[in-house]
């Protein structure tokens, strides 16, 4: 399969000063606005070239590189999802934003998640795309393959998407391999967020791929923790999770190509813009 990451959609990059880290943003569009979050070793131009405008046209995209990725050069922090959480935090204060969306795939999922469940004053709704909740929750062959990302990896990375847009982006191309070490050993730390989803306090949709690197049966158990799927939602959804809570499974789709697809942003605006009414 060919993948070339680039969205080749025109906004705005500007950089913001927050907790010690001069965070990429880039803005596209205008509406209610939403923070996107890209997956693990990816940027802002991970979004295929129709979800980004699908989602623009409708909202104000802000479009954050997390750290050490894209063009966010890293700092001496490890690199964990809830410190990442934090700088989402402070972006939103920072651009003053007024409880904007926070959608993530992967570990942007994550952010997502660990944002709306520290912060909830400060996010509208959030989707947590790809993302599972227990390390244990993935097969064991792919926790041994996550086990051997390390910067001597990077050699044999260099056709890999992740890597060309890494090498044409980054204020410090160089800092590759020291990439791939932060994310692997983040990657072997367990972890188990049941508690952070069973707290939260905005609307949230759980979105996975019908074929994702955790199986459907988790996300599933994870809308569960949010009072879903435990009984009919009657005829007036008076039996529908209390929270506003959601849960998609998307058919014909994976890990790798869920955030290219279409399906994905008309999923995401419909769970967004119902929660309006």
């Amino acid at each position: 399969m060919s993948m070339e990451w680039n969205s080749k959609s025109s906004g705005t990059g500007e950089y913001a000063e927050v907790n010690g880290l001069n965070l990429y943003y880039e803005t596209h569009g205008t509406g209610r606005p939403m923070v996107l979050l890209h997956g693990g070793l990816g940027s802002g131009e991970m979004f295929g070239p129709e979800v980004l405008p699908a989602l623009a046209e409708h909202h104000q995209v802000i479009l954050p590189d997390l750290q050490g990725h894209g063009r966010t050069a890293d700092i001496d922090r490890p690199l964990e999802i809830p410190l990442m959480a934090d700088d989402i935090a402070a972006l939103i204060d920072h651009l003053g934003l007024d409880r904007p969306d926070v959608v993530g795939f992967s570990v942007g999922g994550g952010v997502a998640l660990h944002t709306a469940a520290k912060y909830p004053e400060k996010v509208g709704r959030a989707v947590v795309t790809s993302a599972h909740v227990r390390r244990n929750a993935v097969p064991a062959e792919m926790l041994a393959q996550q086990g051997q990302v390390n910067a001597a990896a990077a050699e044999f990375m260099k056709d890999t998407p992740m890597y060309e847009l890494y090498q044409r982006v980054a204020p410090r191309p160089e800092d590759f391999g020291r990439l791939l070490d932060k994310i692997g050993v983040a990657m072997a730390q367990d972890f188990d967020y049941s508690e952070e989803v069973r707290g939260l306090q905005v609307p949230t949709m759980i979105v996975a791929g019908d074929a994702d690197m955790a199986p459907p049966s988790h996300y599933v158990e994870v809308f569960k923790l949010l009072d879903g799927g435990l009984r009919d939602g009657g005829w007036m959804g008076e039996g529908r999770p209390k929270g506003g809570h959601a849960l998609a499974i998307l058919p014909g789709l994976t890990h790798y190509n869920i955030v290219d697809s279409p399906l994905w942003a008309t999923t995401v605006l419909a769970f967004l813009d119902a929660q309006q009414a």
